[in-house]
Order: C-alpha cells, then structure tokens, then sequence
C-alpha cells in the first residue's frame, strides 16, 4: 500500500475542469486535487488538431515536473479526442481523458434519439464518429456543435454574466432537425457544458442530460485502486491553479467557494506569482 496521500491533477482549457473534478472529489474525497485552468490555450475546440497536441503535451510535461501529481486527468473532450496517444508517451503517470457519454445516452434513451452538444471540434472529431458508429448506430443522433455556448460558461463563472439568450440559441438549433420532436436524451460532451446543465434544462424541460463526469470519477477510483493507494478517510486539499495573466474575479471565488476550494492562484510555469486564500 501507498501510504500518503494521492494527488490528482484535472486539466482543462478553462472551468471545465471544475464540472470533472468535482465528480471524482465528490465519490472519491481522499485524493489532493489539483484543478488546472489553462486560460492561454482557451477555448481547445477551435484549434487545430497538431497544434493542441503538442500545445498541451508541453504544458502538462511542465505541471508534472514541478507539481508531481500521482494521476493526470485530461478534463476535455476536444483535447481528449486528440492528444491522449501523444500525452501518454510522454508521461509516467497514468492519463485518463474524457469522451463522449454516447455509449450510455444510446443505451438508455428510450426513443433512440439523441442530442450531441459539443464544441465544433469535438464534433467533426473522428473519434466521434466512431462512437456514433460503435454505440449508437440505432440512434438518430442530433448534433450541434456550438462555439458560442463554453465561452458564455467561462464569462459566468469569471464575471457573473448570465446568458439566457446563448441558452436559448443553443437549444433551438436541435429544433431544426426533423426529429427533434422525439429527442429525450442530450450528451452534454465539453467539460464545460454540465457546469450550465440546470440553465439549459429550463430552457428545454423534460430531457436526460448526460455527461461523463461519473464515469470518469470511477475510472479514477479503480486506477488508484489498482495502484494500491491506501486511501484516508478525511478528505484532501482542493486547489485551482490559473495559467494566464488573469486573476481570480470575485464571482470566481464565489463559484470555487461553492465547490468546495478555497485556495486559488495564478500560476506561471516557473512558480506561483499570485496567491489568494479564503476562510
């Protein structure tokens, strides 16, 4: 058995990184979690595919030298969807990324009609397709791929800014597909888009939402599990580190609050050069 306590690094080009390490520090408390804002590379669903991928190789090789987390997760489907075989070459640590929740969306709809709402990229990713092909080629599935919906996630959560008019277009777009009138279920597949789940579903009452945040959480457990990690039963630190020039903004905090971290600071590849604690 490992005897300390493990630290679990969650990385993603903005907030997203919050919606995935709350569900893991939620089932699994006893990990320290280290939540990784990378606000130079916001948002990855517009970049190209080479450029991400060594984009973030090089930023996650820098955070493993100098924070040494025991267990990286890739908190982004976009990113996921094309770095992970780089990333793993790269790293000595175990990476798990994110993927689509169109596996269980298609197992569990009950009119075989589903929403995909992702980022552009994550939509025309092969790998996509290939769940769709894998898993749901008994479903219609309806895709939407917005590049309006995680930048309006981002400025609620840094400046409080609500966006209804952004989740109300976001949702009309499923409306122009002839079926869309049967759709009941709805992949919500960018790290982003859980964090507004309740704001989309009052705009569209009466769906399954699904994301892999839960998923992703027992891939986690089972990880450390298998390393023999000899877990405490108190919970761990919870940290979010911002690269970038920005500050954390006092809607930010509050948000952070909220989840349950309540150390944030900016950090540069080189050292920490602005800390903030609250309580």
């Amino acid at each position: 058995m490992v005897n300390r306590r493990p630290r679990v690094l969650v990385f993603d080009s903005g907030v997203g990184a919050l919606s995935i390490g709350s569900e893991i520090h939620q089932l699994l408390p006893a990990p320290d979690m280290l939540y990784i804002m990378d606000c130079n590379g916001f948002p990855y669903g517009g970049w190209d595919e080479a450029a991400l991928t060594a984009h973030i190789c090089q930023q996650l090789q820098t955070l493993c030298e100098r924070l040494l987390p025991d267990l990286v997760v890739v908190a982004c489907n976009s990113a996921s969807t094309a770095v992970l075989p780089a990333l793993r070459e790269r790293l000595a640590v175990p990476v798990v990324g994110v993927v689509p929740a169109i596996k269980p969306a298609a197992a569990t709809s009950r009119s075989g009609v589903i929403g995909l709402l992702a980022t552009p990229g994550t939509v025309r990713r092969d790998y996509t397709e290939r769940l769709i092909n894998d898993f749901a080629s008994h479903c219609t599935v309806i895709r939407v791929g917005s590049a309006a919906l995680a930048p309006a996630v981002e400025r609620l959560f840094w400046e409080g800014e609500e966006n209804p008019a952004v989740w109300q277009q976001v949702m009309a777009e499923f409306q122009q597909h002839p079926k869309a009138e049967r759709m009941d279920t709805v992949v919500l597949a960018c790290t982003h888009f859980p964090l507004v789940q309740p704001e989309l579903a009052r705009v569209a009452p009466g769906l399954d939402w699904v994301d892999s945040g839960e998923a992703i959480a027992r891939r986690v457990r089972q990880l450390l599990h298998e390393a023999n990690w000899d877990l405490p039963a108190s919970a761990g630190h919870q940290r979010a580190l911002i690269l970038g020039l920005r500050e954390a903004t006092p809607a930010l905090c509050k948000r952070l609050d909220g989840l349950g971290i309540q150390q944030y600071q900016r950090y540069d590849r080189a050292e920490a050069v602005s800390a903030t604690a609250t309580n």
